[in-house]
């Protein structure tokens, strides 16, 4: 509240002729939610990130796991990861566009291009800092290699792996309204660009909270998934 206090203030002082005041962007949310452009911009949106993200998990987990358990890979992998990781995204979106034009699969490659290396990079350091003593441990009991994976590496390893896909669901978003902006202006991305080129800041403002709130509740929820799985494993164990 102290915050939406102070962007009311700021508004009305006003700081800025293009900042708006928090009343005037609630308004201005609620009438594109009331005429539909925010739910058709979002029908548009959630596409890419929805793929993207799909896929940046499935195979940002797989390729950290295996870096993890396979030094061979991880010198052939991780690399690539790293410079992907520092990699500026605004710098390889013109060329995703002129390979894969301004469609569906350019928008989807910008999300997983973002979100992919944070979710390897987790993952991978969470098996290969397993604790030694209890692989050995698993050794010991003789268990084979894939029972000390399922059952000790990856167990130990599933708070980086979830830390991991929280961080690259934020990327995702990130790497969604970039792709909507730099490769073609469709989605959430044609809202916040077509309403600040006809000083409709308002409009903006209530865009970009729009997403702002979808990004935070959509990883507080991944969050409180963690928490549910983590106490039910904790309890069967």
């Amino acid at each position: 509240m102290l915050v939406f206090g102070a962007w009311e203030i700021a508004g009305r002082i006003p700081i800025s002729l293009a900042f708006p005041t928090f009343g005037e962007t609630v308004a201005a949310l609620l009438a594109l939610i009331a005429d539909g452009s925010l739910i058709k911009a979002y029908a548009s949106t959630l596409q890419p990130l929805l793929i993207g993200i799909a896929v940046s998990a499935v195979v940002g987990v797989a390729a950290g796991v295996g870096m993890g358990l396979s030094r061979s890979l991880e010198w052939l992998a991780l690399p690539i990861f790293i410079i992907l990781q520092a990699a500026p995204l605004a710098a390889i979106i013109p060329l995703i566009t002129y390979i894969y034009g301004i469609g569906l699969t350019a928008k989807s490659l910008a999300v997983i291009l973002l979100a992919t290396p944070v979710v390897v990079m987790n993952a991978y350091k969470g098996i290969r800092n397993t604790d030694p003593s209890l692989i050995a441990m698993g050794r010991s009991f003789l268990g084979t290699r894939t029972q000390q994976i399922l059952k000790i590496m990856i167990p130990h390893a599933r708070g980086l792996i979830f830390a991991g896909l929280r961080l690259g669901l934020a990327m995702g978003f990130v790497g969604v309204v970039v792709a909507e902006l730099l490769i073609t202006p469709t989605g959430i991305g044609d809202l916040i660009t077509y309403h600040g080129s006809v000083a409709n800041y308002a409009e903006m403002y209530a865009s970009i909270v729009s997403i702002v709130a979808l990004a935070a509740v959509t990883i507080g929820a991944l969050e409180r998934v963690e928490r549910r799985l983590f106490r039910a494993t904790g309890a069967a164990a």
